[in-house]
Order: C-alpha cells, then sequence, then structure tokens
C-alpha cells in the first residue's frame, strides 16, 4: 500500500491510489447511508405505515390494502431507480461530477427521510409515501456514485479489501443505529418522548442526520470533482451499453437460463426482506420493538450464512449451493404462511438470515463465471446484471402487494412468493456454471 497521506483533496487533480485516509474515507460513506438501508426501508418504516395508514386507503376510486400500498411504494422507487441508473452511470464515467451528485442524491435522501418526521396521521398519509420513495432514490442514486470511486482510490488488486471495508463499515454503522433506535423505542418515557410513536418519528430524523453528517467525512476525503464536457449523446451511453450486453447474453442459453432463474428468485429474496417486517407487524401484531430485535437477528445471522454460503459453494459448487438456499427459500415461504406464535416468526427471521447474505454474494459471483472469458466490457454485463437487480425487486414487490390486494392478506402473498423459487430451482436444473463463447471486443 502506498503511504498515506492527510492532505485533503481540495483541487482536481491525480490522486494518489490506495491512500488509507481517502479509502476509510469513502467507506465512511457506506456507514453514512446503511441506515438508511436497514433501520428505515426494512425495520421501522413499513410497520409504522402500516400502523398510521388505515386498512384501506381510497386511490381514484380504488381500495388499496395499506400493506400493498407499502409494497407498491417500494415497487415505484425501485421502478425509478431502474429507469435513471443508466443515466446516472454515464454521469458518473463521463461527467467529471461524481462528487456533486453525490451529494445531490444524499441531501434528497437524508432530508426526504427526515421528512417522514411529519408523517404523524393518516392525513399525512402522501407525506409518509413521497418521503419514502424520495429517500429511496436518493439512497439508490448515491450509491451509483459511490461505487464509481473505486477505481479512483484503489488498484485493481486491492477492490475485494477496499470493497470488503466498505461493507463492513456499512453493516457496522447501520446496526449501532438500529441499537440506538431500539434503545429510543423501548426507553421512550425514560428519554423524555411522549410516546412510543414520537420516538420513532425522532428515529427517523436521527437516520437522516447521521447519513448527511457522517457522508461529510467522505466529502471532504474523497477526490475533487474534475468537471469536463460531457455530449448529450453520453446520456444514453448506459441504455447502448445494457442493450449490447442483452445482445452477447442471449447467444447463451445456458447464460439465459441462469438469468432467468436469478430474475425469479431475487423477485422472491428482495419481496421478502422489504416486506417480512410489514409481514410481523400486520398478521402477528407484533410490537414494534420486537420488530427491530427481529432485524437485527437478520443482520447478525447473515454475517455467519454469508460465509457458510461461501464455504458451500467451494466444496460443492455454485449451482448446489443455490439449489440448498433455494430450497430453504421455499420452505421459509411455506413455512411462513402458517406460521402462529412469535417464536416461530424469530425462528423463520434467522432462517431468513442464514440465506440472505449468501443467495445475494453466490448470485453475483455465479454470473461473473458465465462471462467470456475475454471480454473487456465487464461493467456492462454487470450493470446488466444491476438492472436486473432491481427490476426483479419491482416485479416481486408488485406480486406481492398485489396478491395481497387480491385475497386479502399478506399470508396469500407469502405462499405465491414460493412458487417462485420453485421455478428457478427447475430452471437451474438445465443451468450449467460455465463460462460463454469468446467474443469480441
Amino acid at each position: 500500500m502506498s503511504a498515506p497521506t492527510t492532505a485533503r483533496h481540495d483541487s482536481p487533480g491525480p490522486v494518489e491510489k490506495n491512500d488509507r485516509r481517502t479509502i476509510t474515507g469513502w467507506a465512511f460513506f457506506d456507514w453514512a447511508n446503511s441506515a438508511y438501508a436497514l433501520v428505515i426501508t426494512v425495520a421501522i418504516f413499513p410497520p409504522y405505515f402500516l400502523g398510521i395508514a388505515p386498512d384501506r386507503v381510497n386511490i381514484g376510486g380504488l381500495s388499496i390494502r395499506d400493506e400493498t400500498l407499502v409494497a407498491w411504494g417500494i415497487a415505484l422507487a425501485y421502478l425509478i431507480i431502474a429507469a435513471i441508473s443508466p443515466i446516472l452511470s454515464g454521469i458518473a464515467d463521463y461527467s467529471g461530477k461524481k462528487k456533486r451528485f453525490m451529494r445531490f442524491f444524499t441531501t434528497l435522501g437524508a432530508l426526504a427521510c427526515m421528512s417522514l418526521y411529519f408523517f404523524d396521521s393518516p392525513a399525512a398519509l402522501w407525506i409518509g409515501l413521497a418521503g419514502f420513495v424520495a429517500a429511496t432514490i436518493g439512497f439508490a442514486g448515491g450509491i451509483v456514485f459511490y461505487n464509481a470511486y473505486l477505481p479512483d482510490i484503489a488498484t485493481e488488486d486491492r477492490y475485494d479489501a477496499v470493497s470488503a471495508k466498505g461493507f463492513i463499515y456499512g453493516f457496522a454503522g447501520s446496526v449501532l443505529l438500529l441499537v440506538a433506535n431500539l434503545f429510543m423505542v423501548l426507553k421512550y418515557d425514560m428519554l423524555g418522548f411522549p410516546s412510543e410513536t414520537a420516538a420513532i418519528r425522532w428515529a427517523f430524523v436521527s437516520v437522516g442526520l447521521w447519513w448527511l453528517g457522517f457522508a461529510q467525512i467522505a466529502f471532504r476525503r474523497l477526490p475533487a470533482d474534475a468537471p469536463r464536457p460531457m455530449p448529450l449523446s453520453q446520456l444514453r451511453k448506459g441504455y447502448d451499453e445494457l442493450e449490447k450486453a442483452f445482445r452477447v447474453l442471449r447467444t447463451s442459453r445456458n447464460t439465459t437460463l441462469f438469468l432467468f432463474a436469478f430474475f425469479c428468485y431475487n423477485a422472491g429474496v428482495q419481496a421478502i426482506l422489504f416486506l417480512a417486517s410489514s409481514f410481523a407487524d400486520k398478521e402477528m401484531h407484533m410490537e414494534k420493538s420486537k420488530l427491530i430485535v427481529l432485524v437485527l437477528i437478520l443482520q447478525i445471522v447473515a454475517i455467519g450464512g454469508a460465509f457458510l454460503s461461501s464455504r458451500l459453494s467451494e466444496w460443492r459448487g455454485n449451482r448446489t449451493s443455490l439449489f440448498v438456499m433455494l430450497i430453504i427459500w421455499t420452505l421459509i415461504c411455506l413455512l411462513g404462511y402458517s406460521v402462529r406464535t412469535e417464536m416461530e416468526v424469530f425462528m423463520l427471521g434467522g432462517a431468513i438470515g442464514l440465506v440472505m447474505g449468501g443467495i445475494q454474494a453466490l448470485s453475483r459471483s455465479t454470473y461473473a463465471k458465465f462471462l467470456p472469458e475475454n471480454t473487456r466490457e465487464t461493467t456492462s454485463f454487470f450493470s446488466f446484471y444491476d438492472v436486473m437487480d432491481k427490476v426483479s425487486t419491482v416485479f416481486g414487490t408488485l406480486v406481492f402487494g398485489l396478491i395481497a390486494q387480491l385475497y386479502d392478506g399478506m399470508r396469500s402473498s407469502v405462499l405465491a412468493l414460493s412458487f417462485l423459487f420453485l421455478i428457478s430451482l427447475a430452471i437451474l436444473i438445465a443451468v450449467r456454471v460455465r463460462r460463454m463463447a469468446a467474443v469480441e471486443n
């Protein structure tokens, strides 16, 4: 590693790579915004929304269940993200204004998160929905530019280590704040809050302040922008790259089958991760403090699960590992349909944690093994994968919300997701994990 420097990056120009201080600053951005992904998106907002919103909301003459509205709110946010992410990738690559856009999306997300404080009654329902969608867009938009800094601050041989450092900081920061928020909710009277609801509203504010505040470390230490002219044609370059990757990928039946399987099971995985706390709240009527504990269990078990999945993959190969995890996901859905006690919910939460991180990490590494060995266009292929991830999230949450709407409850939605995992298992039988034929670059 190069010798660290204490200089701030106040002016554009060449930046020394592998600088420890710069890399730590970059990792602090993960520390900052991962709190939103865990505390708001997964742990607190969905059950809080269900507690405030009426059981049914009339929109344009259509009576929509509150849990359906949460699911479709997530779907809307990720649909917007999927649509604009290729443009953002082009801006990140060519504009020389990564920090400016990173700061914009961070500010948007943090302020939208803090605006949830004003979501205190059914009359303020649209503040809650709009704030949640805008904050999710801010979170995902910032991540695009955060990722784009990696080749600027580290040499290729350090990518894995630097990425792992960001993940560790993100996990540590989000869990730390979630524990603090759990204390706020449990001891709201001791801390001077008039009610549990008031404590949760201030938890929204704490996440926004945490996000915006710790992000300043990254903004101070990351390389300064070096703006350069950017032709409008570059804005659609991201879409052109996606089309180019699609044309190559569809020439391989093996790769196409894997991507179809990934689309199906990732739709189920993301729907469960986003809406597990909503299910525990709506169907099991669990206290919000217990819901936060449930999410903590998911996160802690996920660390061990990711390690076990990597060891299983080394021992038996990627496809066998995916088979095992998809069988567990299917059982989670089947058992989730009939769960009746809080203890059973916590046991299911542990099972989800066991396969949560593992299947996401293994899916990405498996996909990499299908790519042509000689290609230099890995960014295009992984941009395609990233968009598929987001579109499948939209599909999964839309299906979840639609089933809940049609069959008057979330248990039917959970059961329906099991079919997505079963379809994936059937497809994977025909998949062989091997590289595509060489392509011309």
